[in-house]
């Protein structure tokens, strides 16, 4: 029995089947069928009224049935660093450009600072006016979120001045560090920002309202993640509107110029314990390059485990001792610089200095790689080891002898650089041992 057969059947019609099937009217071409075809098919007035009503209730064929929403993804508890960024001036500017120009200028804004948000793994969680709120820690978390965050508050304030506009454009950031709700809002409807439901939000804007233009500003759980990362100035108690207890806000001026993160984060360190096997290879290794046998160490394990205490402790017991200690440091926010642990080291090295000018650093540099032990000068660490360094370091100085030269291939200079890395390392330890420190 056919499909249009069982149908007819269903509706009661069933006798006139045969005149279905000698049409070849099946299911799929059923809705499409009119009163006059059926008319022409020979089928009485009633038959016809009820077939169309049976007809007009059927799903146009192919089509589905409407599954129901999804439900939203269960919100979660998280630890995250919520960052407000305002435009300062934005009123101003309203009264000073054509509604299409201010727009194009917003657009520049909100690009330059999501730009820089995007590089160190934030989510603008809600565009507000000229204002942007952050969150670092979600949808992606990291373990050094609430540096993240003040490191891209920082660097927005110089990314903005890049947007063409009238007078250079300035912003007020605001960073709370707390736990909150949040997750997807609005049964998955993209259109709905997922906020974040709890104090650290609010905590976040009535900080920025602390900030002048172009400052940072931090709360305290952010000023305790971040440690000794960057230059703070204490702001002291204040007294914020909606929040019970004043709270003590700092001021974040710049990054701070530390050997390195363990540093930066381990101020006050516990006694070493249960590592005694280790140190005692890792000081027997030393005594044998003490002795002039060169040795490497490679110190591997899980994330916490303690890799950096052990280095730590080999530096404090070898303080009495005369050695040079050369550190190589990777940064995750440097991914794209393949050297960027040598130009750090570098920069130690020569003694830059913040407020630096690019012919001052020119001029440590020179002095740096001056020095050269006398066995050593014939080995192009001299003017060629300098042009090096400043390409490395990408500094926009006048060049020593008039005119820039002509710029070399990519990959001559590269091979350049890597050739003169070593030279660069035994500048600084030519007749003693070394201690030489790589983290990634």
């Amino acid at each position: 029995m056919s499909e249009i057969r069982d149908w007819l059947e269903g509706q009661g019609l069933g006798d006139h089947a045969e005149a279905f099937e000698a049409e070849q009217i099946d299911l799929d071409a059923l809705p499409d069928i009119t009163e006059a075809d059926l008319k022409d098919m020979g089928l009485p007035i009633g038959p016809r009224r009820k077939l169309l009503r049976a007809v007009a209730g059927l799903a146009p064929v192919g089509s589905e049935t409407k599954a129901p929403p999804a439900p939203a993804r269960e919100a979660e508890r998280r630890q995250i660093t919520v960052m407000f960024c305002d435009l300062v001036g934005s009123t101003a500017l309203s009264e000073q450009l054509d509604p299409e120009d201010l727009r194009t200028l917003m657009q520049a804004y909100q690009k330059a600072a999501g730009t820089v948000i995007e590089r160190y793994g934030g989510h603008v969680a809600q565009y507000l006016g000229d204002g942007l709120m952050t969150y670092f820690g979600w949808p992606q978390a990291h373990e050094d979120d609430a540096e993240r965050a003040v490191r891209a508050g920082l660097e927005i304030i110089d990314a903005v001045k890049d947007v063409e506009a009238p007078a250079p454009l300035a912003v007020r950031v605001g960073i709370a560090t707390g736990p909150v709700v949040v997750g997807e809002t609005g049964a998955g409807d993209a259109s709905v920002p997922k906020l974040a439901v709890g104090e650290t939000p609010n905590l976040a804007a009535r900080i920025q309202g602390l900030a002048r233009a172009d400052e940072v500003v931090i709360g305290p759980s952010t000023r305790r993640l971040v440690g000794e990362t960057f230059d703070l100035d204490d702001l002291g108690e204040q007294a914020l509107k909606g929040i019970v207890d004043p709270i003590t806000a700092w001021r974040a001026t710049a990054i701070a110029v530390t050997e390195g993160r363990f540093e930066a984060h381990h101020q006050h360190l516990t006694p070493l314990v249960g590592r005694d096997a280790e140190m005692a290879m890792v000081m027997a290794r030393w005594e044998q390059a003490r002795a002039g046998e060169g040795q490497l160490i490679v110190l591997s394990g899980k994330p916490g485990i303690g890799k950096s205490r052990i280095t730590q402790a080999l530096r404090d017991r070898l303080a009495d001792e005369p050695h040079t200690r050369l550190r190589y440091q990777c940064s995750p926010y440097h991914t794209n610089s393949a050297l960027h642990p040598v130009i750090e080291q570098l920069e130690r090295a020569a003694g830059f200095a913040r407020d630096d000018t690019a012919d001052k650093k020119l001029n440590k540099l020179e002095t740096l790689l001056a020095g050269n032990p006398p066995h050593f000068a014939g080995e192009g660490l001299g003017g060629g080891a300098l042009k090096q360094v400043r390409g490395l370091l990408n500094r926009k100085a006048k060049h020593r002898t008039g005119s820039p030269p002509t710029r070399p291939p990519p990959a001559w200079v590269g091979r350049r650089r890597m050739a003169a890395r070593p030279r660069f390392s035994h500048r600084f330890c030519p007749c003693q041992p070394t201690a030489t420190r790589r983290w990634r």
